[in-house]
């Protein structure tokens, strides 16, 4: 037979454990109000697209350009992400070398960096100049530990949630925007849908599927262990995003 009344002190426990988690929780719900909010002003002055599956942007052109990239940034930075929109390539390697220079005067170092075998990414990073021991390409798994920043392009992104979507079949990428603590992204403008249905549409219009597809949603963050949130645990702590 069980004894209920033996249980009833761990069961207060865990309670009050899960009472007290919820509390210290709250500043992240007003976060996530606040990315709420948003997509109501959005939709709100947009209306509803015909499918009902989000704002009616513009059909196409710079003004749909615009919108997306703009509601990307805004979702990007409401889980935490860093994003930097540039004119032009110039732009593009300025933010860069900002970035860097900002992350070396913290503890996150920035002095060895990993590039992906992109070459949009190697192009950039040799126009950047910036002071660093080590800049490598695609490194292998057994050195990818030892790296501060890693460094990839980004096939598409979803504004509405403010995802990265990385095809494998693209570039080498996987270790370089998984592993380092910090990751630095880089994607063309042209290339934001609004939607998952809308990006998921274009990663399967090739001939074929990418083995691997990575999305990645802001740093990485868990709460598995006893309800408190923990950033960086399995995947970079930071996340920039250069959109160009």
């Amino acid at each position: 037979m069980i004894n209920l009344e033996s249980n009833i002190p761990a069961r207060d426990s865990i309670l009050r454990s899960i009472r007290d988690h919820l509390a210290a929780s709250e500043p992240y719900d007003a976060v996530h109000d606040e990315a709420k909010e948003l997509t109501a002003v959005t939709l709100k002055s947009d209306g509803v697209s015909p499918n009902g599956y989000g704002p009616n942007l513009p059909a196409g052109g710079p003004q749909r350009t615009n919108s997306l990239i703009q509601t990307f940034k805004e979702n990007l930075e409401a889980v935490g992400g860093h994003c930097v929109v540039a004119e032009d390539e110039t732009q593009v390697v300025q933010a860069a070398r900002t970035i860097i220079a900002d992350l070396q005067k913290t503890s996150l170092r920035a002095r060895r960096i990993a590039l992906s075998d992109s070459p949009a990414v190697e192009r950039l990073f040799r126009d950047l100049h910036v002071s660093v021991d080590e800049i490598t390409i695609n490194p292998s798994r057994a050195e990818i530990f030892g790296y501060d920043v890693g460094v990839s392009a980004a096939q598409y992104a979803i504004a509405d949630t403010g995802t990265l979507v990385l095809e494998s079949e693209a570039e080498k990428h996987r270790l370089v925007s998984l592993v380092p603590p910090v990751h630095i992204a880089v994607i063309e403008a042209d290339k934001i849908c609004f939607t998952l249905a809308e990006a998921l549409a274009k990663v399967n219009q090739g001939s074929e599927l990418s083995p691997t597809v990575t999305m990645i949603t802001g740093p990485s963050r868990t709460a598995d262990i006893e309800l408190t949130l923990a950033i960086g645990v399995h995947g970079p702590q930071e996340l920039y995003v250069i959109v160009s």
